[in-house]
């Protein structure tokens, strides 16, 4: 039997790993946004950071909603993302840019379409990575409910080997 703390749920349904995963891929996300703009210019470090901006709102939303499906993960993550962008239709980003470096990073300061499509490639790519990761976590608990329990993947008994054992 699986001790307590390996299948203790968070109140949303979700295990603390959750939790722990999402915290240290928006570090990474982080981390390669600053790298990205330190190895490339242009259109490579604009666009590519836009994808790893919705990236990173993706790990947030997981970090603060668990138990969420990756696909409305996902679509959260771009509908911010969107939000963002359609405000600077506004002069509300960059007047809170010219006052804060934090503002002009999170909020940016002009509006410009090809970004919508940029953050779209980053919340693809999240719902793809989220995608995987339940799908291991899965086909990890199952394997190891079957090992533990002694039964082939149907659930029933192992037969007997040539020995006699259930391996």
């Amino acid at each position: 039997m699986a001790s307590p703390s390996r299948t203790r749920l968070c109140a949303d349904g979700a295990s603390p790993r959750t939790r722990a995963v999402a915290a240290v891929a928006a570090l990474s996300v982080v981390g390669a946004g600053l790298g990205l703009r330190a190895v490339a210019d242009g259109g490579v470090a604009k666009y590519g950071g836009d994808a790893l901006y919705t990236l990173l709102l993706f790990a947030l939303v997981v970090l603060v909603a668990p138990g969420i499906t990756p696909l409305k993960g996902a679509a959260v993550a771009l509908a911010l993302s969107w939000g963002v962008e359609f405000l600077q239709l506004s002069d509300v980003p960059a007047e809170l840019s010219r006052r804060s470096t934090a503002a002009r990073l999170v909020l940016g300061s002009t509006f410009n379409a090809p970004d919508l499509f940029w953050y779209a490639v980053g919340a693809a790519a999240g719902w793809s990575l989220g995608h995987l990761m339940r799908r291991g976590a899965g086909a990890r608990r199952a394997g190891s409910r079957h090992r533990l329990r002694g039964t082939g993947v149907s659930g029933r008994p192992r037969p007997p080997t040539a020995d006699g054992s259930r391996r």
